[in-house]
């Protein structure tokens, strides 16, 4: 007896079909899974069996051969568990054959025969809403696989409920799109930082622009304060951002209870994390950090202190917006379009600026510290801003300016008025961060004063051809901040005031 189900398997965020055939054939008995499997693949004959010994069935005395097609890929992960033991199940007439025709199952089974959840569900139900089939997929997983659009689901609770249903003793309902319990309360305000109002200023225009910006100052002057409250004037995610976002935990493996994704995360990883974990990698060639990341926020305290190694890493996803993960036995490419916010210390000591208090180093130790930090990944950021100490008369008045609230809705109309703008240009641009030099040209269109202030500028403090469109970007943030459609001369100003670069 010869049968075949659909399933998937994952190369980075990219789904392939993966052909599980189920041949029952006369010899010793014996339990074969061919198809380049894993461990994890090949522990599958024991949570099948001990599967269908729980709902009272035992493997029939014959050869029992599971190919995986194709088998010069490599398959992974416990999801194969399902569409083998459904395949059997049909091989050996316990259910229709229609009862999993035009079907791409995944969902790892329990020795009860429970259907335990899997990563990777939401990609492969869009992926079996393209290729107009239906998904069986754990109950766990329901709520995230009736994101898809044109999918039938179904996400039984054990192997025992899937073949109830078929046989129509019991009827399962179809699974209910879950989504993230957002809190509109907003617990950390900028308004409860004192003093820097120069940094609250550009974590505004941060926030606005989608633009990468460095902190640095002395230790307790508010750095990680600022960067924790910028997701409290960030807006919501819009659909396709969240579907993106959500795709990503998912094949990670990090999506709590099956539910999208409507705000946005805050990835802050210790200074100690390594390269596989930043920017992935690993056995199976997993998304780091950097990809957690993608439309959100990473967020980098203490940056001289990363391995230098780790930093340069970042050059290719912070220009292009992707990784590419390359190991000896995986390949993979994962979004990594992600807003870098990072913090540092003047020098090792942090008061560099401070005569009394500085190390008999200074200023060679601050020149030494900063050096960690590479030309290139600073000609990536787009902001740079000193945060000062904050004086004794600042803490002890008072806190005053505007509420996270207040901010927040200038952001949320400035993002929407780039939405607008760059909706032409197609899903890749959405900010102006994202925009290009040819999309620049035409969306920041500058005033003679502006022009002629820019050019003086480049040819001065000498900025690459990066660093110039990186101006370019602020400078279109700053006026749609204010609404203007032609750039003028002071938002080229304050562009160029972010511009400095620490040695």
């Amino acid at each position: 007896m010869f049968t075949r189900i659909q399933t998937v398997a994952f190369q980075g965020i990219e789904v392939l079909d993966v052909d599980v055939q189920v041949q029952l054939s006369p010899g010793m008995p014996k339990f074969q899974i061919g198809g380049l499997p894993d461990k994890a693949v090949a522990e599958s004959r024991e949570r099948v069996r001990a599967a269908l010994h729980a709902m009272g069935l035992a493997l029939p005395t014959k050869h029992i051969a599971v190919n995986l097609s194709p088998a010069d890929i490599q398959k992974e992960g416990s999801h194969f568990d399902l569409p083998i033991a459904l395949g059997l199940l049909v091989a050996m007439r316990a259910i229709p054959s229609d009862a999993i025709e035009n079907s791409i199952a995944l969902g790892e089974l329990a020795l009860d025969g429970k259907i335990a959840p899997v990563s990777g569900v939401l990609p492969a139900a869009i992926h079996a809403s393209a290729q107009e089939k239906n998904l069986i997929c754990p109950q766990a997983c329901g709520g995230e696989a009736a994101w898809a659009d044109d999918v039938q689901v179904l996400a039984p609770s054990s192997l025992l409920a899937f073949v109830n249903h078929v046989r129509g003793i019991q009827v399962m309902n179809p699974p209910q799109p879950e989504i993230e319990n957002i809190t509109q309360k907003i617990t950390l305000d900028l308004r409860d930082i004192k003093g820097q109002k120069s940094a609250k200023r550009a974590l505004e225009v941060v926030a606005a622009g989608g633009h990468n910006m460095l902190m640095v100052g002395p230790p307790g002057a508010g750095k990680s304060m600022l960067a924790a409250r910028l997701p409290g004037i960030l807006p919501p995610l819009e659909p396709q951002e969240a579907l993106d976002v959500t795709m990503i935990h998912s094949l990670a493996g990090k999506l709590k209870e099956g539910r999208l994704i409507r705000t946005r995360p805050f990835r802050d990883p210790h200074h100690s994390a390594s390269m596989p974990s930043l920017v992935g990698g690993g056995l199976r060639a997993n998304p780091g950090e950097v990809s957690l990341a993608h439309l959100v926020v990473l967020f980098l305290d203490e940056l001289p202190e990363f391995q230098r190694g780790v930093l340069e890493a970042l050059r290719q996803p912070l220009e292009t917006g992707k990784i590419m993960v390359s190991r000896a036995n995986a390949h993979a490419t994962y979004p990594a379009r992600v807003q870098l916010i990072a913090a540092m210390n003047p020098c090792r000591c942090g008061h560099m600026a401070d005569s009394e208090r500085a190390c008999s180093r200074a200023p060679q130790c601050g020149a030494d510290y900063q050096a960690k930090i590479s030309g290139p990944i600073l000609d990536r950021i787009d902001i740079h801003i000193d945060v000062p100490e904050v004086s004794a008369r600042e803490l002890t008045n008072p806190a005053a300016g505007e509420s996270s609230e207040i901010i927040a809705q200038r952001v949320l109309e400035t993002r929407q008025l780039q939405l607008s703008r760059y909706k032409p240009f197609g899903d890749n641009v959405r900010t102006n961060a994202e925009a290009d030099g040819e999309t620049l040209d035409r969306v920041a269109p500058l005033d003679k004063k502006s022009e002629l202030l820019l050019k003086n500028a480049t040819e001065k403090f000498k900025l690459s051809a990066r660093g110039y469109r990186r101006v370019q970007r602020v400078t279109r943030t700053l006026a749609d901040l204010e609404k203007c459609e032609i750039i003028k001369e002071h938002h080229v100003a304050e562009a160029l005031s972010y511009r400095r670069i620490y040695y």
